[in-house]
């Protein structure tokens, strides 16, 4: 059996900490390994337990869960910030994507979405809503010369993998798309993120949006 997936919950309500930890363990395959009540504690936390992925407030006393973030994605560990808050997508779904988060879901949809979005970013994918993906559309509609360039250097299969990886798509399901094995899905991606220059699956999909790859439904 493949091992639980460890999380780590921060927010600065002990109540709906416990109210999350509840419904997390509930469902099992989810261990939630520590908490914590504010972005210096997540940061410390993250350090001393590696947890697979961070399921982040972005309100807190102090240092705040945006600032966290932003200092989570620079351990360049594998660990991923699922961004979980009260306010809606219009108000911080592009710092909180542009900070290396790789998920963002509203409290109100906790009780239906949360499980499937820890266990989406978990496997090094990107949770974002509909709704979120129009809002980085309309951010990233212009694409500068540099990211254009970018684009330029890659091949139409690698360009291909890098759309079916921004989409969320698993190296299985790329694979079967494009008629080629999961391992050289992996390939691609590697040589893609070399070219790029990019460490973060967060950062391919930040990449596609700039440069189009990535269409509005």
């Amino acid at each position: 059996m493949a091992k639980p997936i460890s999380v780590l919950l921060v927010d600065d309500h002990a109540m709906f900490r416990a109210g999350i930890r509840a419904l997390l363990e509930s469902e099992g395959h989810v261990e939630v390994v520590g908490e914590g009540a504010t972005g210096d504690e997540a940061v410390d936390l993250v350090r001393e337990l590696k947890p697979d992925v961070v399921v982040m407030d972005l309100s807190m006393p102090g240092s705040n869960g945006l600032e966290a973030t932003r200092r989570i994605a620079a351990l360049g560990l594998e660990t991923h910030v699922l961004v979980l808050t009260v306010h809606a997508e219009e108000e911080y779904l592009v710092p909180v994507v542009e900070a290396g988060a790789s998920g963002y879901l509203t409290k109100t949809s906790a009780d239906t979405d949360l499980l499937e979005a820890i266990r989406i970013v978990a496997r090094g994918q990107v949770f974002l809503p509909p709704k979120a993906t129009t809002l980085l559309l309309k951010r990233y509609k212009e694409a500068d010369a540099e990211t254009e360039a970018g684009l330029k250097d890659l091949s139409s299969r690698e360009q291909e993998v890098l759309a079916l990886t921004a989409e969320g798509f698993s190296s299985r399901e790329i694979g079967k798309k494009l008629f080629i094995s999961p391992k050289t899905v992996d390939t691609y991606r590697s040589r893609i993120m070399d070219k790029l220059g990019l460490s973060h699956r967060s950062e391919l999909v930040r990449f596609a949006l700039k440069v189009g790859l990535l269409k509005e439904v």
